[in-house]
């Protein structure tokens, strides 16, 4: 049984649930689901039926697509309802995130080479990132910014209830501070986040998940949607992970735990805009931009791992200004094909999504997402207008700023934790001379030279066979020489990487969206070319950074918890080769991490006492955000051709 056959379930169904087993048939609820997805089952509208065995059946209703309450789901067998089955197929399911509408409001002593004070101020750096564009799950929130504060023990961090009193709010020089129940709920997250690296993936079973999903839906309660999505996303990535998901990345959790914990933390010690800023929103907010002239850029396929497909088109407004217009639902690269072909949905223009990529339109009453998405409402009204060449103003002006420039700005948009309702977006418009194919440890991608002579990586935007950005991309490897103005979406790396996706013809006349036109031999000037086993340079000041020695420790937490990383021994070496290349901090924090992860206290009598967890937990956050902050830098500077001497 797929858990997409499943209709989503409201996390607190499911918290429900699992809360109310017996401690003895908690025991048997991951080997439960298990059995459970090995089940087939049918749909009848809006109920999907599962055939536990020959005789009983199990039912989830759900009205209106989602599972709301615990009396939709039933079960024929004779424990029922106090039966394992119920929670069983609510953990299977996905988990559902609610609008807030659609929910009830209511009326230990570590090793430390460097101070607390400095680990803080370097996880300070960490730039806030855009929620993946190519998702269809909207961004509820703006991302944390601020330093994480490492204790020397689980005693330094003070419980919610113990941090200094609110500040009267009715005073005008007070700015706004979360409340008690706020802190509460926070203060539940981090709870439920520290328990997920004390266990790891292998240890986060389903009554794990069930206290994350409660953490969750209170964070909803109170008025805490960024939290409660970072919770959602972490409940869905372990999932995917102890199911063998191919599509499941570590450090696409590792993201979401720092995510989780860093807004957590930040409830209880923000004010004013910044508490705004952490508690998020819970849909995003539309706004009046009047009338707006807009040049058709390129149109990408868009292609998610859960499921779904469709299309966005890239315009620019005659100030310079990109927006999108996106048509993303359930149905796969075969729906991402369909749709390109298929009429925008804004206002009354009859062109389809390709052709608004190379032409342009007249919106009046246009409303605008922070991120850039065009809305589509009624007041909306749009007419077919004449386009630009990419050489033409005002699109012209998009390939002027200097790379250096444009990467830093792309960052600040596809960091890990960027602000979603920050604006900016992470496309680089350059002018690039193609050099050929170069090998890679993981394939092979095109390399080519920008501005300033920086080296670029041009990668696949998607593997996928029935797109064609294999087969353009490597019929563009066999033409070095050849110059191209392209457009590709920056990859965070230690050196100058992007994927691409859409170019000039290499004629001269008209524009390639990569994901969906094909080139032809016949449209390169040299159908030949070799194919270089190496770059012609490293790329990058910190293309041989250790900085990965802290990372992998960070990622190894996550699959296997904090005792896997007690175990690893000294790791004196590692510090030192890490110092050696002028990261002191990062070398504190490996050997705070690796010590809080191997400290257990004993009591008067000998007896292990629990471990550490939120002192742990801290540390492993402010390792996170260090090493993601170092990365980011290390990337900046790789495109900034005044580096040259460094690489």
């Amino acid at each position: 049984m797929n858990a997409d056959r499943l209709p989503p379930v409201a996390p607190e169904v499911t918290a429900t649930l699992v809360e109310n087993l017996s401690p003895r048939l908690r025991k048997r609820l991951d080997a439960a689901v298990t059995k459970l997805g090995a089940r087939t089952t049918r749909r009848d509208g809006d109920t999907v039926t599962i055939e536990v065995d020959d005789e009983t059946e199990l039912r989830l209703h759900a009205p209106g697509g989602v599972v709301a309450t615990t009396d939709a789901i039933t079960c024929g067998c004779l424990l029922a309802p106090a039966c394992v089955h119920r929670a069983a197929a609510a953990c299977a399911a996905p988990a559902a995130d609610l609008a807030p509408e659609l929910v009830d409001r209511p009326t230990a002593e570590v090793p430390d080479p460097v101070s607390v004070t400095d680990l803080a101020a370097a996880s300070a750096t960490a730039p806030a990132s855009e929620t993946d564009p190519a998702s269809v799950t909207e961004g509820t929130s703006e991302t944390d910014r601020t330093p994480v504060t490492a204790p020397a023990s689980a005693t330094d961090r003070a419980p919610v209830t113990d941090r200094a009193p609110t500040p009267a709010l009715d005073s005008a020089s007070s700015p706004e501070v979360a409340s008690p129940d706020q802190r509460a709920a926070a203060d539940a997250l981090w709870s439920a986040g520290a328990a997920v690296l004390e266990a790891g993936v292998d240890g986060a079973g389903a009554v794990t998940q069930s206290a994350l999903l409660r953490a969750a839906h209170t964070a909803r309660l109170r008025q805490l949607p960024r939290a409660s999505g970072a919770a959602l996303s972490v409940v869905t990535l372990l999932r995917a992970a102890r199911a063998g998901d191919p599509s499941y990345r570590t450090a696409d959790l590792v993201t979401a735990l720092a995510e989780l914990l860093g807004t957590a933390h930040r409830v209880g010690t923000s004010s004013g805009a910044e508490l705004a800023a952490v508690r998020g929103r819970a849909r995003r907010p539309y706004s009046p931009d009047g009338s707006l002239r807009l040049y058709g850029l390129f149109t990408e396929p868009v292609v998610t791992d859960s499921g779904h497909g469709g299309v966005r088109t890239w315009v620019a407004g005659s100030d310079g200004r990109l927006f999108t217009v996106g048509d993303v639902a359930p149905g796969g690269v075969g729906r991402a094909l369909g749709v390109a072909d298929r009429a925008v949905r804004l206002g009354d223009s009859a062109l389809t999504h390709r052709e608004l990529g190379r032409a342009g339109l007249a919106v009046a009453g246009a409303t605008v997402s922070p991120d850039g998405r065009l809305g589509a409402g009624k007041g909306v009204k749009a007419v077919t207008a004449r386009g630009a060449a990419w050489t033409e103003p005002p699109l012209a002006a998009l390939w002027e700023t200097p790379p250096s420039e444009q990467a830093a700005r792309a960052l600040r948009s596809t960091s890990r934790y960027a602000d979603p309702d920050g604006g900016g977006n992470d496309l680089l418009f350059l002018d690039v001379e193609l050099l050929g194919a170069v090998r890679e440890s993981g394939g092979s991608c095109l390399l080519a030279r920008c501005a300033g002579g920086v080296p670029v990586r041009l990668t696949v935007a998607d593997d996928d066979p029935a797109l064609a950005h294999r087969d353009n991309v490597t019929l563009l490897g066999a033409a070095p020489g050849t110059r191209l103005r392209i457009i590709g979406r920056l990859v965070p790396a230690p050196h100058p990487r992007l994927t691409l996706l859409a170019c000039s013809h290499p004629s001269g006349e008209g524009t390639i969206d990569l994901g969906f036109d094909r080139l032809r031999r016949a449209d390169l000037p040299d159908p030949t070319a070799p194919v270089h086993p190496a770059p012609p340079r490293p790329g990058g000041s910190g293309a041989h950074s250790p900085l990965y020695l802290l990372e992998r420790r960070v990622e190894q937490t996550v699959p296997a918890g904090r005792a896997a990383l007690g175990m690893l021994g000294d790791v004196t070496a590692e510090t030192r080769r890490i110092r050696r290349a002028g990261l002191p901090t990062a070398a504190g924090l490996l050997t705070a991490l690796c010590a809080s992860a191997a400290r257990r206290d004993r009591d008067l009598f000998g007896r292990l006492l629990p471990a550490d967890t939120d002192g742990f937990a801290t540390y492993w956050l402010a390792a996170a955000r260090y090493t993601a902050a170092v990365a980011e830098s290390l990337c900046s500077a790789a495109w900034d051709p005044t580096q040259e001497g460094a690489r």
